[in-house]
């Protein structure tokens, strides 16, 4: 297949282009690199199977030639990165994905949608199945976020309906893995590098709060899954493997030997409680699982991270 990957110089989408090639297809990869990296998608430079471009899906999309797949992936995904870009955020996730829609629509394409455990804000139900409309608040300083991709959602399931567009939607939850910024904000990337360093880990409220983790190829092995699949509407992938984010917190010690403290500050606002996916329609219809242990998946994103530090 030729397949267009909106946001493929990005963490997530680099793993996934470097896998869809992997398996013989044509990668068209565009990224505006306000997030993403070129570094990322350097050892795929000069590939036959690989073309970058760099443009703002936000605007007009123009791709020659034949389009098979979109997967649209392209937005800021952490808190740092879409409270710096709210406007830039809300804009991808509706005009980037209408304009990445009309692109599957004009080349008769499949599509997907990189959609997220945000959707369900604060949630009330632990774990989030699918079923589960969510408590997002939508004026937050994180509604920026939450109902870009809600509204994503709604687009991509409004072209399935209107004009047939065989659509997918993936909800992923916390990923991590190597390529990941340091200065990213998230939570993994965060206790790596202040660790790292030997800094205090910054732990938001009294740390109670539980998060779930998937590392990045048992993710992309997901979204193959899910592609090749018949599901229209949205499917969780991500690890049921729940813990505090204070045990995390002890757990990155462990791992990189740091004698950092751990310090508390004030918990941001809207900052969900809880985050756990119920996996069971991904293990049902899709037959995928996480392989990859918590341990296995830290020490190989330490070690990438090491590396890091010392080039």
């Amino acid at each position: 297949m030729r397949i267009l990957l909106t946001g493929g110089a990005g963490f997530i989408g680099s793993h996934l282009a470097e896998r869809l090639i992997a398996m013989g297809n044509k990668v068209v990869c565009i990224d505006n690199l306000i997030t993403g990296s070129t570094d990322n998608i350097a050892h795929l430079a000069g590939n036959d199977n690989f073309e970058f471009v760099k443009h703002d899906v936000s605007d007009y999309i123009f791709i020659k030639g034949k389009i098979d797949y979109v997967l649209h992936f392209a937005s800021p995904a952490s808190p740092v990165d879409y409270l710096t870009h709210p406007i830039k955020t809300l804009k991808v996730g509706s005009l980037g994905t209408h304009n990445s829609l009309g692109v599957a629509k004009h080349h008769g394409a499949k599509f997907l949608l990189a959609s997220t455990s945000e959707v369900y804000g604060d949630p009330l139900v632990n774990p989030q199945p699918e079923t589960y409309w969510g408590n997002v608040n939508p004026i937050g300083p994180r509604g920026v976020y939450d109902e870009a991709k809600r509204f994503g959602e709604a687009i991509t399931l409004a072209y399935h309906r209107s004009h047939g567009i065989d659509t997918k939607i993936v909800r992923i939850f916390n990923t991590y893995g190597e390529r990941m910024r340091k200065n990213d904000g998230r939570i993994v990337p965060n206790f790596i590098d202040q660790a790292l360093k030997g800094e205090p880990l910054t732990v938001y409220g009294k740390g109670t709060q539980t998060r779930s983790f998937c590392y990045v190829s048992d993710l992309v092995e997901g979204i193959i899954k899910l592609m090749g699949s018949g599901l229209n509407e949205p499917v969780n992938i991500g690890n049921p493997e729940e813990m505090s984010v204070l045990d995390f917190a002890k757990k990155i010690k462990a791992i990189t030997g740091t004698k950092s403290e751990i310090v508390f500050k004030e918990l941001p606002e809207d900052d969900p409680q809880v985050r756990r996916p119920d996996i069971s329609k991904a293990k049902s219809k899709l037959g995928w699982s996480p392989k990859v242990s918590l341990d296995e998946g830290l020490k190989r994103t330490v070690d990438w991270f090491k590396k890091q530090h010392h080039s």
